[in-house]
């Protein structure tokens, strides 16, 4: 490997921060502070792509931060799937960040907009930093960056909604937060270490004496919750609806597509490298993912059913989602973690591409933002309706389709459960409660409006190159799947 890829971890982070240091001290003109921040993300993507190609085996290595030894000294650690999540992320920030340009501008007053930037670039850096952290304490306080940033770019759009969905949001996170801080508390004191290859260690010597059980349980179980409520697994979804309904439709983006993965790639780290399958397994926490991850897939559709919101409705969709995920977690088998890994990657490319969708079709209607005011708007948007139908298939697990490789890898992960009939009975009962409100919205907008208002604005063309972009990543994930989870689970096999 060489000395250039060796340093791309923390590269990476530390460019995309220095962005949004001095994304608010550019002159607010000409988009320069948007330059700034799409710039500096679209470098760090570009160096996850060449460790990716660097890491293509089972490859994997830690970066030491300064010269400290354990349990002072942070590391980062890096392997093919740290790489190809770096890599996603990047692609679906920035593609979020430049399809939603035109509609951040219109929706933020200019004032704010270099604050804005800066607080996508600052929210960036977090979700490298969680990707590549080894660290369980530095991972904590990007946590705590990643929700400052997000409760920001919610905020940013003026109104007394936004302030009150932000504030829900903040509210929601920070009791995760500090269910989070509690659980590193517990077991800093038993093990001694932050570094999780070292805790690890200790927390095997530890079960396999018998000791501290019940603390190491306890800490095991707080961890989780704090990052289930973040990660808005049901039941504590109830502000993610609130928060996109208000966000501008980049930070809705951005906030279902790669905010919720962090929180998510930080609870399979802690299953796999700091407890290990097995004594996740003996502590029984999986079981318990793997009911809330199959009751979030049907509750998330129950809840999309009833919305008249677009937004609305597809952040319910976000939810179901993630249960997605947190089933394949709860299998607690390297396949079903694979499984659970590539749909993170097929929702951070898939939904940003329906929430920029349904901003463009919303803006082809005048700004309504209700499902039936849509009406006909694929016909004064085509980019942003293939982009929807796309997504639309995707989440229903239609063949090419992104999702339904994802699906399909946990339909096939479910076979080695003995929860197996209950996980394919939910598989399927989503798959036909996503058709349900998604074929309605589809045929909404494809059916033309009885009364014909003055044609908007075409879209522009970086508007077209993203979806574009967004529409050749779901064909590709969709296609070329096989390479793809092979790539994921020799990953996740040095994962731990």
């Amino acid at each position: 490997m060489s000395f250039l890829a060796y340093n791309i971890p923390f590269f990476s982070i530390f460019l995309v921060m220095l962005a949004a240091i001095v994304t608010p001290l550019l002159p607010n003109r000409n988009r320069i502070p948007e330059c700034a921040a799409t710039a500096a993300i679209a470098a760090a993507g570009v160096m996850s792509a060449f460790l990716l190609a660097e890491l293509r085996g089972e490859l994997t290595f830690t970066y030491a931060m300064g010269h400290f030894p354990a349990p002072w000294g942070n590391e980062l650690r890096a392997g093919p799937l740290e790489a190809l999540l770096a890599l996603v992320f990047c692609a679906a920030m920035l593609l979020s960040v430049t399809g939603n340009a035109n509609s951040t501008a219109e929706d933020i007053p200019p004032r704010r907009q270099p604050l804005y930037y800066a607080l996508i670039s600052l929210l960036m850096s977090s979700l490298l930093a969680l990707t590549y952290t080894n660290d369980i304490f530095t991972a904590y306080v990007f946590i705590e960056i990643n929700t400052i940033a997000a409760c920001g770019i919610v905020a940013a759009k003026e109104g007394g909604e936004t302030v009150r969905a932000a504030l829900r949001y903040l509210v929601m996170s920070l009791v995760g937060s500090g269910l989070v801080l509690i659980s590193i508390c517990l077991l800093y004191g038993l093990t001694g270490h932050l570094l999780m290859e070292n805790m690890r260690v200790a927390i095997q010597d530890l079960a396999a004496s018998g000791r501290y059980m019940l603390p190491l349980t306890a800490a095991l179980n707080l961890m989780t919750a704090g990052l289930a409520v973040k990660s808005a697994l049901y039941p504590f979804a109830f502000w993610l609806p609130d928060a996109h309904g208000s966000a501008t439709n980049a930070s809705s983006s951005i906030l279902s597509g790669l905010v919720l993965k962090g929180h998510i790639l930080l609870i399979i780290k802690v299953f796999c490298r700091v407890y290990g399958l097995e004594i996740i397994q003996r502590l029984r926490v999986d079981n318990a993912l793997l009911i809330l991850g199959l009751l979030g897939m049907i509750m998330g559709s129950v809840h999309a059913l009833s919305q008249k919101n677009v937004k609305r409705m597809i952040a319910w969709s976000s939810v179901a989602q993630v249960g997605y995920i947190f089933l394949g977690i709860g299998l607690n088998t390297v396949a079903g973690i694979a499984a659970a890994c590539l749909h993170i990657i097929v929702h951070a490319a898939v939904k940003p591409m329906i929430f920029t969708a349904a901003g463009g079709l919303s803006n082809a209607a005048g700004h309504k933002k209700g499902l039936h005011a849509l009406m006909g708007s694929f016909h004064a948007n085509r980019w942003a309706g293939l982009g929807f139908i796309a997504g639309a298939f995707s989440m229903m697990g239609l063949p090419t389709f992104a999702g339904f490789a994802s699906k399909l890898s946990l339909t096939l992960a479910s076979f080695d459960s003995p929860a197996i009939v209950w996980a394919l009975a939910a598989l399927a009962a989503s798959s036909v409660l996503n058709a349900l409100y998604y074929v309605p919205a589809v045929i909404v907008i494809l059916t033309p409006a009885a009364e014909h208002h003055a044609p908007p604005p075409p879209p522009t063309r970086l508007y077209k190159l993203s979806m574009a972009a967004f529409l050749a990543l779901n064909f590709y994930l969709g296609l070329f799947c096989v390479p793809l989870l092979r790539l994921i689970e020799r990953g996740v096999r040095v994962f731990g």
